[in-house]
C-alpha cells in the first residue's frame, strides 16, 4: 500500500455559525490518494496557526534565512474582528494559498502536519440539530472560482430533496440512502453525482435518486442547444437501452442537451442518444482528473433503471424522446447548411458557378438640338422679342 497523501484541496465556501457564539468556518473538499473525498471545516485562526507552524518547520522555504529562497506562500494574519465581508474576501486568498501549497516539494505538501490538519475530525461530522434556534448560513464559492465581496449577497439556502428509492453506496465517498430520506444538496456536479448532507452524514449521491420536495424538477434542466458543443469521449460505452448511444474512446461528438442527472444527449452526424457525461471531455482539456472521477464513482444510474421508485408527485418529470431530439436536430442542421450555401443560381448555370452579371439598363437617347427656325416658331412671344433685340 502506498503512502498517504492529499491530491487536491478545494474551497467550497464558508458557513456563518451562531453556537456557541457567532463565528465563521471555511468548508474544504479534501481529495485523498485513495480517491476518497472528505469535507472538513476549519476556522481561519486555525489555518493561520497551521501556516505559522509550517514556516517554523521549514525556515529556508519560508524565507526566514534568505527571502529570495521563499516558496511557502504568504497568508495575511487574522484581523482583530473578522466579519462576514472579511470571510468573503478571504476566499480567493485561501484558494490561491492551497493551490500553491499543494504544488510545493513533497517534503512540504505531504508532511504529516499537513495531513493531520485536514483529516476528518469529530466536529466535522456534527451537523446542526433541530433544537438549534438559528441554524448556520452557508455561502458557496462561485462556479468560476472567482470570489469577491459582491459575489455573495446573502446566505445560500441549500435545496432540499427526497430519495425516491434505496441507494447502496459502493465507495467511501458516497452516501447510502433509504426511500424517503431528506437531504440538503451542497453541490450539483455535471457528472450527475450530487454532494449531499443529512443530519448525520455527508457524501455523493446520484441525482437520479432524488426529487425536490416542492414540485417536479423538469424545469431545472436547461433547454436543449441544437447548435451543439464539441466534446471528445474519454471512455468507451456500449448502449444498454434503445435511446442510448454506443461510442468508442476518442470519438468527437456534439452535446445538445446537458441534463442534471449526468446523462447528456449527444449527436454524432444526424444520430442522437443518451451518453454518460463523465465519459466526455472538452477538446484540449486534461482528462486525468475526469479519469480519477470515473475510477472513484463511475457513471450514475439513469432514473429509468431504478426499481421500486416511489415519487410523492403525481406529475412525473417530462423528458423529450429521442425522436424529438433527432427531428429538431435534423431541422436545425438543415437550416444551418442552408444558410451556408451561396445565393440562388439561374436554372441553366452549372453547379457552383456564380450567376452572370446582368447587363446595365440602356440609357435614353439624347434628342438632336432643334434648328433655329423651329425654336423661333415654337417659342413664346417674349422669347421672340428678346431674340430680336439681341440681333
Amino acid at each position: 500500500m502506498g503512502d498517504t497523501f492529499i491530491r487536491h484541496i478545494a474551497l467550497l465556501g464558508f458557513e456563518k455559525r451562531f453556537i456557541p457564539s457567532q463565528h465563521y468556518v471555511y468548508m474544504f473538499l479534501v481529495k485523498w490518494h485513495d480517491l476518497s473525498e472528505k469535507v472538513v471545516y476549519r476556522r481561519f485562526t486555525e489555518i493561520y496557526e497551521f501556516h505559522k507552524m509550517l514556516k517554523e518547520m521549514f525556515p529556508i522555504e519560508a524565507g526566514d534565512i534568505n527571502p529570495e529562497n521563499r516558496i511557502i506562500p504568504h497568508l495575511p494574519a487574522p484581523r482583530w474582528f473578522d466579519g462576514q465581508r472579511a470571510a468573503e474576501s478571504r476566499q480567493g486568498t485561501l484558494t490561491e494559498y492551497y493551490n500553491t501549497l499543494m504544488g510545493l516539494p513533497v517534503k512540504i505538501s505531504r508532511c504529516p502536519q499537513l495531513l493531520d490538519f485536514f483529516r476528518v475530525r469529530p466536529d466535522d461530522l456534527k451537523l446542526p440539530t433541530d433544537s438549534q434556534v438559528k441554524k448556520p448560513e452557508t455561502y458557496l464559492v462561485p462556479k468560476d472560482g472567482k470570489s469577491s465581496v459582491t459575489d455573495i449577497t446573502g446566505p445560500i439556502i441549500l435545496q432540499t430533496y427526497r430519495a425516491i428509492a434505496d441507494f447502496e453506496k459502493t465507495s467511501s465517498s458516497q452516501m447510502a440512502l433509504a426511500t424517503g430520506d431528506v437531504v440538503d444538496v451542497v453541490e450539483k456536479s455535471e457528472s450527475g453525482w450530487w454532494f449531499c448532507q443529512t443530519k448525520t452524514k455527508r457524501g455523493w449521491v446520484p441525482a437520479s435518486y432524488l426529487e425536490p420536495l416542492d414540485s417536479p424538477d423538469e424545469a431545472e434542466d436547461p433547454e436543449p442547444n441544437y447548435e451543439g458543443e464539441p466534446y471528445v469521449t474519454i471512455k468507451a460505452y456500449t448502449a444498454e437501452m434503445e435511446d442510448e448511444m454506443s461510442l468508442q474512446e476518442g470519438e468527437a461528438i456534439e452535446v445538445i442537451h446537458k441534463l442534471l442527472d449526468g446523462w447528456w444527449v449527444v449527436r454524432k452526424d444526424d444520430i442522437t442518444g443518451y451518453f454518460p457525461s463523465m465519459y466526455l471531455q472538452k477538446s484540449g482539456q486534461d482528462a486525468a482528473q475526469a479519469h480519477r472521477q470515473i475510477k472513484s464513482r463511475g457513471a450514475p444510474p439513469r432514473r429509468s433503471s431504478i426499481r421500486n421508485a416511489h415519487s410523492i408527485h403525481q406529475r412525473s418529470r417530462k423528458r423529450l424522446s429521442q425522436d424529438t431530439y433527432r427531428r429538431n436536430s435534423v431541422r436545425f442542421l438543415q437550416q444551418r447548411r442552408g444558410q451556408a450555401r451561396p445565393g440562388p443560381r439561374s436554372p441553366g448555370s452549372p453547379r457552383g458557378e456564380q450567376p452572370a452579371t446582368q447587363p446595365a439598363k440602356p440609357q435614353p437617347a439624347v434628342p438632336p438640338r432643334p434648328s433655329a427656325d423651329l425654336i423661333l416658331h415654337r417659342c413664346s412671344e417674349s422669347t421672340k422679342r428678346k431674340l430680336a433685340s439681341s440681333v
